[in-house]
Parts: C-alpha cells; sequence; structure tokens
C-alpha cells in the first residue's frame, strides 16, 4: 500500500514495480521517482513517510534504481537541502568532510602498500621489484569506488594484499584474460587456482634471490609495460 515503507523490485511496465511476494504495484499518481546518486536527499526522503525502494539484484550485485516517493515530499525536501547547501558554513563542513576523507584514503594507501610488500617479502636482490610491483598493485587495488578487495573491511588487510597481488598477477603475468573457459560449473575456479599457483612459483623464485632474466619474467615485462 501507499502508505507503507517498501523494498520493491522493476516492473515489466511503465510506473510498475514488484513487492518482495511477486505482486504487481501500481504507482500513486501522485508519486515520482527519486534517481539514485543524492544520497543526503534519499535519507530524508525516505524518513519523512511512506516510499518505495527500488532495488535490482544482478547475479551477486544489487543495485540501486530510486526511490518512489510523494512528489511534494521529494520537492519540498530538495528545496530545503538546496538553501542549507548555499550556505558558508555547509561549505566549510563540505570542504573538512573532504581533507578528512583524503587524509583517511591516504593513510590506508600507505598501509595497503606496506602490506603488500610484506605478502612479498622478496629478496634484498629483488628489493626495486617488491617496490615497483607493490605500487602497482596498490595503484590498481585502492582507489575508492573501485570494487576490488582492497576495499572490503570484511577480511583482515594482510588477507586483502595477498589476495590482490595474486589477483593483479593473474591479470599481468599470465594468459586468463585471452584465454577460452568452458562454461562449465567450476571451471573458472580451477583455472583461477591453477594460475594462482603459477603466481606462487614466480613469487617464490623472488623471494629466495634466485636470479630472474627481464625477458623471460612475466612480471618484470608487466612492470616494465
Amino acid at each position: 500500500m501507499p502508505t507503507e515503507q517498501r523494498i520493491v523490485s522493476p516492473g515489466s511496465q511503465p510506473r510498475t514495480v514488484r513487492s518482495a511476494d511477486g505482486e504487481i504495484l501500481s504507482i500513486p499518481a501522485s508519486w515520482d521517482l527519486l534517481a539514485p546518486g543524492d544520497a543526503a536527499l534519499t535519507r530524508r526522503v525516505k524518513a519523512a513517510g511512506p516510499s518505495w525502494t527500488v532495488q535490482e539484484k544482478r547475479g551477486r550485485k544489487t543495485f540501486s534504481r530510486g526511490v518512489w516517493a510523494p512528489r511534494a515530499t521529494i520537492e519540498s525536501i530538495r528545496e530545503t537541502l538546496a538553501c542549507e547547501r548555499s550556505t558558508d558554513a555547509y561549505a566549510k563542513r563540505r570542504a573538512r568532510d573532504a581533507r578528512r576523507r583524503e587524509d583517511k584514503q591516504n593513510a590506508y594507501v600507505s598501509e595497503f602498500q606496506g602490506a603488500v610488500l610484506a605478502f612479498l617479502a622478496f629478496d634484498a636482490a629483488h628489493a626495486e621489484v617488491a617496490s615497483r610491483m607493490a605500487a602497482a598493485i596498490t595503484r590498481h587495488a585502492t582507489p575508492v569506488g573501485s570494487g576490488t578487495v582492497a576495499r572490503t573491511q570484511r577480511i583482515p588487510i594482510e588477507e586483502r594484499a595477498e589476495s590482490a597481488v595474486i589477483a593483479w598477477m593473474r591479470h599481468q603475468t599470465t594468459a586468463y584474460d585471452n584465454l577460452q573457459i568452458p562454461r562449465v560449473k567450476g571451471m573458472r575456479r580451477e583455472v583461477r587456482r591453477q594460475l594462482a599457483e603459477q603466481s606462487r612459483s614466480l613469487l617464490t623464485a623472488y623471494r629466495l634471490g634466485h636470479a630472474v632474466g627481464l625477458e623471460s619474467c612475466p612480471l618484470q615485462q608487466a612492470l616494465v609495460e
């Protein structure tokens, strides 16, 4: 009912949605769809009264498709926010928040790169290679919103670093991206496991200080490109 807070999925027809139990619901004529993108506006609209949050699941991921809510509510809150955001106090607060986020990101980048170096644990003879490799992996893995394993908080940073190294090597030092993997259950996982073993063997050579030629080593080739 329009008086309820609901989580729904997109309907097959315009201005319709599907409820959790499969019922097709028509959007009230006085409602509009608030597109995703303004988190503060969305929070206030949802807190102000009835709304239907549209979510679409694709594979393992769930995507926000906006919030249906009374048009008058959306417009009123949008105007209020616009007034608040036009003040000097708001601008200063935003600047402070941006600096705080930047400082936090810089600290994490440094911490993560240190964790990558610790996992690599290359022999001193390959310290320069380790440094360049850690920097390359960190640049790829740590940007906010990248969705990489480095951004998750569910596992310790040491495990994030290890996973990021193996993932980077899979794409940079193996033929994984060009492989034609059969659509057989578990096949892609098995291919990744085999490639991970190859990567770990290559890492072992660097940890033991073995001589590794530039022309024959896919790792050094990846770092040169």
